[in-house]
């Protein structure tokens, strides 16, 4: 399974790259993530349409008809309407999602700004949202966008995470981290 998320994390990459250099030659980068969000919207609220998506027992040219049909209904042109025509006539629908999240990604990247999943014991007040944003945007160098969610396990502190590093302040883990260190020496 690993692998499999790995290759089309791969393929998402390569095609959200090569529509995001499309778009920016277009000057269509926010208008590409709209139409983007409009199908991943339309994919959500659709079983048939993940059905069509995911599985292989669909032709190309079954999954190209259905998705010039779906394109026109819901006004997506341009070049995301082509961009998904040549999605679907490669066998690559599967990895639509992945693709759109890579987009965004891309874009986030290429404007410099980066988004911390942050848990915390307790909600935060506006003014520590506002204060963990700075401290976070003065460390990376980046414009800040928080996630906030509240998980009362962590008991206190918070934990902030920003691509695939990691810091850990919580109570939680301090306990923990002191309870091994008393079995060691008791």
């Amino acid at each position: 399974m690993a692998d499999n998320s790995h290759q089309i994390s791969g393929v998402a990459e390569r095609y959200a790259s090569s529509l995001y250099e499309l778009a920016a030659d277009a000057k269509s980068i926010d208008a590409v993530a709209k139409d983007l969000n409009r199908f991943q919207a339309m994919i959500d609220g659709s079983a048939d349409l993940q059905r069509l998506v995911n599985s292989p027992v669909f032709s190309a040219e079954d999954q190209s008809r259905s998705i010039l049909a779906l394109i026109d209904k819901a006004g997506i042109s341009g070049l995301v309407g082509n961009f998904l025509k040549v999605v679907a006539r490669n066998r690559r629908l599967f990895a639509v999602p992945a693709i759109i999240q890579s987009y965004h990604e891309t874009v986030a990247r290429e404007r410099g700004e980066v988004t911390a999943d942050v848990k915390t014991a307790h909600a935060l007040s506006a003014a520590q949202e506002k204060e963990l944003k700075a401290a976070l945007a003065s460390v990376t160098g980046k414009t800040v966008t928080l996630d906030v969610t509240v998980d009362a396990s962590l008991l206190g502190g918070l934990i902030v995470k920003i691509g695939s590093r990691q810091v850990d302040t919580s109570l939680r883990t301090k306990l923990s981290t002191l309870k091994h260190a008393l079995k060691e020496v008791g």
